[in-house]
């Protein structure tokens, strides 16, 4: 069993500008973390790893290429993934075979969210389309671009768009059932930003906030700030929050990008603790620690009680890390050569690297049916368990 053997052992930076109906695209590039005219630094050198946690890949499958932020949806065996020219598929996670797969009829710019019964995506047209056993069940234009999966909870469907609207459809008709709309700031990532639920509180990263609302009529509940706007222009004051979160509980952990890190009561809407941290991917944690990957590629924990530092490495700096996976008494991160790190939870020590296709990660590695998965930009689904 996996489970026994884990616990024994986009562009980042690339932002739409969201002023009224116009979209501009920017690139805000790696100059924000080493300059304009630095030399970007070189890829850690990996060193020779003794496999103190062996694994080996049991199933392969292919989706098709994957250019977008992919988030890998995990509904009890079945993981669902989708690529950038339509596709969407169900895979049984015991075997990498298809439960169903289908093509929605555009390029995919996120996705996927699903209950289990419906799995839903956004088109680069600006459309939220439900599928239901890979058949289409429905579609409804956007007002605007959205870079995060939808949430499907409840019977419904909720969108979280880069103008900083939420909006609510009927899981099975696609009516829409509200819409909630803060003030949208200049700048928005294009990659995947938060929500989730906590008890019967929908939770959203609008900004540098965490936002309960009410998922039956999309009115607010709190507000708790992880990070505020800083700087004297729109680049500078670019503060949004980033998936995934390590939630535990009540308490949710988030990261502001290349702000911050930090805890909220869900419940209460407090505020528990920050902390300065420089990052661009989501967190993952356990009922100890809180783990994330920084932008110059370090991996850090932090004690979930108050924030304070417990322990960090150096070992895959400027490798482009994904957001972390814990399990067990592992944490699994991907990086930009295609290979899954298995760190300790305990000191951040290398137990096991595991190789795919040689393309970058496009998505977080994830655990389902007792299998870690990973998917590649190549558009390669590949499933490891234990020797």
């Amino acid at each position: 069993m996996i489970l026994k053997f884990f616990s024994s052992f986009r562009p980042l930076a690339l932002s739409v500008k969201a002023p009224s109906a116009i979209i501009l695209m920017a690139i805000l590039s790696g100059c924000s973390l080493f300059g304009s005219s630095a030399k970007k630094p070189q890829p850690e050198e990996l060193q020779p790893v003794v496999a103190l946690v062996p694994a080996r890949q049991v199933w392969s499958s292919r989706i098709g290429e994957v250019t977008f932020p992919l988030e890998v949806d995990i509904s009890g065996d079945t993981l669902v993934v989708a690529s950038s020219d339509g596709a969407v598929a169900a895979l049984d996670a015991r075997t990498g075979r298809d439960l169903w797969r289908t093509s929605v009829g555009a390029p995919i710019a996120a996705g996927v969210g699903s209950d289990g019964k419906v799995a839903a995506v956004v088109t680069r047209a600006n459309e939220v389309v439900a599928l239901a056993d890979g058949r289409e069940i429905w579609r409804q234009k956007l007002a605007a671009q959205v870079f995060t999966s939808p949430f499907v909870a409840g019977g419904r469907v909720f969108v979280l768009a880069a103008d900083r609207s939420v909006n609510a459809y009927d899981g099975q008709t696609g009516r829409k059932l509200w819409s909630q709309q803060r003030p949208s700031e200049p700048l928005v990532l294009r990659q995947s930003g938060v929500m989730l639920a906590v008890g019967d509180t929908l939770v959203v990263g609008l900004a540098g906030r965490l936002t309960g609302l009410n998922p039956l009529n999309g009115s607010i509940r709190w507000e708790a700030p992880i990070a505020s706007p800083r700087g004297i222009n729109d680049v500078e004051r670019l503060v949004d929050l980033v998936g995934r979160v390590s939630r535990l509980g009540n308490t949710v952990c988030a990261r502001a990008f290349q702000a911050s890190v930090g805890c909220v009561d869900a419940q209460r809407g407090a505020l528990l603790w920050t902390k300065p941290a420089n990052g661009a991917q989501g967190l993952d944690g356990d009922d100890r620690l809180v783990f994330g990957t920084e932008a110059d590629g370090r991996v850090l924990a932090w004690r979930r009680a108050d924030g304070e530092n417990a322990w960090s490495t150096d070992r895959l700096r400027y490798r482009s890390l994904t957001s972390p996976l814990a399990v067990g008494r592992l944490i699994a991160i991907g990086d930009s050569a295609g290979f899954v790190h298995l760190l300790s939870r305990e000191d951040g020590s290398l137990l096991n690297r595991l190789a795919t296709d040689g393309s970058p990660l496009a998505a977080a590695p994830v655990l389902a049916a007792n299998t870690l998965i990973a998917v590649t930009r190549s558009g390669a689904v590949f499933g490891f368990a234990p020797e």
